[in-house]
């Protein structure tokens, strides 16, 4: 093996390290956003989908209604759909729209939600 062969192998195995952390790690310690309650006692939030989700932990109270807003502002194929896999939820997202997803949390605890590749991830903690 030549040293621009191991400079290539090195290079790949790092890029491969990246990626990996970028998908299934990185946003492990963003910081929880709370939803608001509004008149109706609804817990609302809005969640920006652009590359990931945003905010990527969103904290609700569990046995309270929660309305989530998806607003999609880009065209990847990765982010058009959503699951919400505890809840059963699994809805399309149109490019530059907003779709709303209604469930109500019974249980207290850490919830993951995806796109539909699972690529891009986001947490839901249930109080």
């Amino acid at each position: 093996m030549t040293p621009i062969d191991g400079s290539v192998l090195l290079g790949a195995a790092g890029l491969i390290v990246l990626v990996n952390w970028y998908f299934l790690f990185s946003r492990r310690g963003a910081p929880a956003v709370r939803a608001q309650a509004t008149d109706g006692g609804v817990q609302a939030l809005t969640v920006r989908v652009a590359g990931g989700y945003s905010p990527a932990v969103v904290e609700v109270e569990r046995g309270r209604l929660v309305r989530l807003t998806f607003d999609r502002q880009e065209e990847n194929p990765c982010s058009e759909e959503v699951v919400l896999a505890p809840w059963g939820i699994r809805r399309f997202l149109p490019a530059h729209q907003q779709t709303t997803i209604e469930f109500t949390p019974a249980e207290a605890g850490r919830f993951e939600y995806t796109c539909g590749m699972s690529m891009l991830r986001g947490t839901i903690v249930v109080k």
